[in-house]
């Protein structure tokens, strides 16, 4: 309000301060990019995602508390299936995206992710990555939703890997829904 600047935001939530409010199929110009508005419910019924396709020769995403590198977002109201569904708008989009996500998670995701698929390389080889770029004080964001799709459980979820362990968490895991219901639960308790 004091400086003027226009404020976005997702139509289906309750913000306290004047906004714009978008809906997925909106597209929103500003910075010089067009930035199309996608519905991507899960962490929260009324969650929104910006993607512009074309940002300096590369598309480009802010993809809010959805997608996190290595993991994504917890469900506050939204449905594990559809979290699940908005994952999978996500992980369609060209691999070369660049993906911004809104926290640094990414080395306590890649804990779990270890720990839900110990053998995969590109797994490993991410981790020693990200550590060493913190250890030097460096971001391990932004990402991409190449790499993700090699890494991130939850968008492996018909992975033969991934669906034994969500099994040996929860044996009644038999489809991507209830794949990802299980390994987002052991998620929400891993130490």
């Amino acid at each position: 309000q004091t400086c003027g600047a226009k404020v976005y935001g997702p139509a289906a939530e309750r913000i306290p301060q004047p906004f714009i409010p978008l809906h997925g199929g909106n597209t929103v110009h500003t910075l010089g990019l067009d930035f199309h508005v996608l519905d991507v419910p899960g962490h929260t019924s009324g969650h929104i995602a910006y993607y512009a396709p074309n940002s300096n020769g590369k598309p480009l995403l802010f993809c809010g508390d959805t997608l996190f590198s290595g993991g994504c977002g917890r469900l506050f109201e939204g449905t594990p299936a559809q979290m699940l569904a908005s994952l999978g708008k996500l992980a369609a989009l060209p691999g070369n995206t660049v993906v911004c996500c809104t926290h640094e998670y990414t080395l306590s995701n890649l804990r779990f992710a270890l720990a839900v698929e110990p053998g995969n390389a590109d797994l490993i080889a991410y981790q020693a990555h990200c550590i060493r770029l913190r250890e030097a004080g460096k971001p391990t964001l932004p990402t991409s939703i190449a790499q993700e799709l090699l890494i991130t459980p939850f968008l492996r979820t018909r992975q033969a890997t991934i669906m034994a362990a969500a099994r040996r968490f929860d044996a009644s895991a038999h489809d991507d829904n209830s794949v990802f219901a299980a390994i987002r639960q052991w998620k929400n308790q891993f130490k």
